[in-house]
């Protein structure tokens, strides 16, 4: 449904006016190629981007943008059927599902228009079709009736993003069976939904599932929820879902080969602890992590490596072939927006003669969208023991914080790990309202290579959320004010 427009801010159509002394063609317009293309415009390089369903990607139009606007719906819906504690006293509460797909329909489409505008503003050249390498300095762009334009350029930036992956022999069928694709365009909710995957994107379904009133039941396969973050963040996920009455189960090797439908519902069974369990509900939520794009863009043709599926980039970025470079979840590592744009931006200076330091995985800030949110920055508490460093940690709760009492939510904390010789910053991780717009200060003083006592010295206003940054790096030496 999101894909089946056109990219109307075409420069150049049709291969008599199209140039042949492109600086750059970026394949994929998605955060990362876009992005991309708009620094390299700003440095002066020709540029086109190839994008075979609209510029903005997977995250504009099927992930990132249109995920969090029902996130916020179902908020929303949840706050106000239980507005009465707040004395807002609502009755008949309900939920017109309708419009609340009209709603994000609306934002994704405001947000397209926004990328058109910079990339036209730009004046960089957008081509509708199927990218691919014809050589390393030749990009061929197959349009939906077959036509083929051949663009000429210096240099490649391979952007193609990433796909939900599957089980094997778990078929997506779109009806019983979905990805987070197909959840996005539902016309209407499921009484009941089994989530396979209980990582950030399967996390963030149940909880704004839970929240519309869906029956939910997350079957990971570790031993925790969210079982990259902290484990400490994973035991306040847990509690909160129940909360939610999420049935959460753990440690599940979910048989994928044992999915049966019939009357309207769909089950699937799991073994747990050499005990083996059928779930039923209407419809199955596969969220097992994404795929790499990589097939059909040409890597063979020129030589380009593969590893694990992953395309082989060294830390500017270039592939095996030294003039095309590849960004984003195609080159694996963290396959989050923002880290496509970062990477993107520094491909492009890279092609335009700057010096460039390779994006750090441990600065990069981390989200969950759920309710409460999820934001993590650096190492976790178990990461910074094995890398060798006498770990101190700090934790204080937002039960103790005064706007999180007004806000209404007082569950969860903001944890700081440090290294106890230097009291330098390793990682934060918090559980919260609201606690993706704070870690971004503390992904600044892992950069500056701040002390606890540098956050100590940093005076957070009153009331605010941000009072628990300071009273966890107080609570480090055990000074904490308010515990």
């Amino acid at each position: 449904m999101f894909f089946n427009g056109k990219n109307t801010t075409k420069i150049h159509k049709g291969a008599k006016n199209v140039s042949k002394n492109f600086d750059v063609v970026i394949v994929g317009g998605g955060p990362g190629g876009y992005v991309a293309a708009i620094r390299a415009s700003q440095l002066g390089l020709e540029t086109a981007v190839v994008e075979s369903a609209k510029v903005g990607g997977t995250c504009l139009h099927a992930g990132c943008i249109p995920s969090k606007a029902l996130l916020r719906s179902a908020e929303v819906y949840a706050n106000t059927v239980n507005g009465e504690s707040f004395g807002v006293v609502a009755n008949d509460v309900s939920l017109d599902f309708a419009k609340v797909q009209e709603r994000k329909y609306g934002i994704t489409d405001r947000l397209f228009k926004g990328v058109q505008h910079l990339l036209k503003q730009g004046k960089i050249s957008v081509f509708d079709g199927l990218g691919s390498l014809k050589s390393k300095n030749e990009v061929v762009v197959t349009a939906e009736d077959g036509e083929e334009t051949v663009l000429e350029t210096k240099n490649v930036v391979l952007a193609t993003g990433s796909r939900p992956r599957s089980l094997p022999g778990l078929e997506i069928d779109g009806e019983f069976v979905l990805t987070s694709d197909e959840a996005l365009v539902l016309e209407e909710l499921p009484e009941s939904i089994i989530i396979v995957g209980g990582g950030v994107i399967g996390i963030e379904w149940a909880s704004m599932l839970a929240d519309f009133g869906v029956k939910v039941t997350v079957l990971e396969y570790a031993d925790r929820i969210l079982p990259t973050e902290d484990e400490d963040v994973s035991k306040e996920m847990t509690r909160s879902m129940k909360k939610k009455k999420v049935k959460v189960i753990t440690s599940a090797q979910v048989q994928s080969d044992s999915v049966e439908k019939g009357d309207g519902e769909v089950s699937i069974s799991a073994i747990r602890r050499e005990k083996e369990t059928t779930y039923t509900a209407d419809k199955i939520l596969v969220s097992v992590g994404r795929a790499p794009n990589v097939e059909n863009i040409g890597l063979e043709e020129v030589g380009i490596e593969v590893d694990r599926g992953f395309i082989v980039a060294n830390d500017t970025y270039q592939t095996t072939v030294d003039n095309v470079y590849a960004i984003g979840d195609v080159i694996g590592g963290l396959q989050l927006a923002h880290v496509a744009s970062a990477e993107g931006v520094k491909a492009v200076e890279h092609i335009s003669g700057k010096e460039i330091e390779p994006v750090d995985p441990v600065l990069v800030t981390k989200c969950v969208y759920s309710s409460p949110e999820v934001s993590s920055v650096g190492l976790t508490e178990a990461q910074a023991a094995e890398e060798g460093y006498d770990v101190k940690v700090g934790k204080f709760p937002f039960r103790a914080v005064g706007k999180s009492l007004v806000f209404g939510n007082a569950d969860g904390f903001v944890k700081f790990v440090v290294d106890e010789k230097t009291n330098k910053l390793l990682g934060a991780h918090m559980v919260g309202p609201n606690v993706t717009e704070m870690i971004t200060e503390v992904g600044l003083g892992l950069l500056l290579e701040a002390t606890s006592m540098d956050v100590v010295n940093t005076i957070h206003p009153h009331p605010s959320m941000s009072e628990a940054v300071g009273e966890a790096a107080l609570s480090l030496d055990g000074i904490a004010i308010h515990s």
